[in-house]
């Protein structure tokens, strides 16, 4: 047994480990039976789904945001509800309700509670920035407890549980932005871009043509379970964690010490979700990779996708179309990488 492997808790761990690898190898196979390239944002949300985490889906209509999500659910087997947000939609239309229901044989009336879309493994809130922000704060619970509250009473949700939302950058209008404090539950913000041609050549082939695939269901909700309790054990060594932290706090403008940059463009940080989110996907991306330890590569390849939708930019930078990606991108630059054999 190696120094890293040692460093799991117990064989079983390590063998847990080893069924993690293999079934992200099998879950990125059987999607690509439907979905045409887009590695990278399969892989952000295979890290979003062995750490149990949430993820916001950024792209332009016709990019396979739903089918890549709705997919995902039928490789797994797991229950998949979609909520289409829209201007009129109510909390209880997310949440359920209580209905009154006559007994047949009594005749007696009684409140019965209805479970509605809320209560999946998997659930794809669409164009979810369509419906006021009331609406969507009855994901808020969920999200971050999960489970729900009804007229006083809480009920849990299955695990599995996750919340995939989407958005379409390109249209403003009748739309809600979402509230810091409900960005802030997304541990990803996903962008999803245009294909290569080569790909897009493949897909509009394939989608023109008869589909019928057969998926093999390799990994179970119950393992997805397991998986998350045994990505928190991943050790991390002090320097990483360090690392992490640092370029949390280094996002955030203050008196003393902040960088050039950071004081000039940006109004708030990122929150210290973003480290814990920093660690524990650097946990899973580092088990994906066969590997029983977090490296400063982890974290520097989930910056992008854990700090974009945390650091909120001033006037400053909207006027001089200075994005949150290319602000991660010199946080990256200037926050050094501590001296280590990592």
């Amino acid at each position: 047994m190696t120094t890293e492997q040692a460093a799991l808790q117990s064989a079983d761990d390590i063998a847990l480990a080893d069924r993690l690898r293999f079934g992200r190898e099998r879950i990125m196979a059987e999607l690509k039976k439907l979905i045409v390239g887009q590695e990278h944002v399969i892989d952000q949300v295979l890290i979003s789904l062995f750490v149990g985490g949430n993820s916001l889906i950024i792209g332009v209509p016709g990019l396979a945001k739903t089918l890549l999500i709705q997919t995902l659910a039928r490789v797994l087997d797991l229950k998949y509800s979609r909520i289409q947000f829209t201007p009129d939609l109510m909390p209880s239309d997310i949440t359920g309700t209580d209905i009154i229901q006559e007994d047949p044989e009594t005749g007696r009336r009684h409140l019965q509670f209805m479970p509605g879309p809320i209560f999946a493994n998997i659930v794809l809130a669409d164009e979810i920035n369509r419906t006021p922000p009331k609406t969507q704060a009855a994901l808020l619970e969920a999200m971050q407890e999960h489970r729900v509250t009804v007229q006083g009473k809480t009920y849990t949700l299955d695990e599995p549980f996750f919340v995939f939302a989407t958005q379409n950058p390109i249209e403003l209008e009748g739309t809600y932005p979402l509230p810091e404090a409900q960005l802030d539950r997304f541990m990803f913000n996903i962008i999803i871009d245009y294909s290569p041609e080569s790909e897009e050549l493949t897909v509009v082939r394939e989608t023109t043509a008869v589909q019928d695939p057969r998926f093999d269901h390799a990994v179970s909700g119950r393992d997805i379970v397991a998986f998350q309790r045994l990505v928190r054990n991943v050790p991390v060594a002090d320097p990483v964690l360090q690392y992490a932290v640092t370029l949390v706090r280094a996002s955030r403008p203050s008196a003393n010490g902040t960088l050039p940059f950071i004081q000039q463009w940006v109004s708030y940080g990122a929150s210290v979700r973003a480290a814990q989110y920093l660690v524990l996907g650097g946990k899973a991306r580092a088990l994906m990779r066969g590997r029983y330890h977090v490296t400063f590569e982890d974290i520097r390849a989930l910056a992008h996708p854990v700090l974009r939708h945390r650091i909120l930019t001033n006037f400053h930078a909207e006027s001089e179309r200075v994005t949150t990606d290319s602000l991660v991108e010199q946080l990256l630059q200037a926050v050094p990488i501590p001296k280590s054999g990592l």
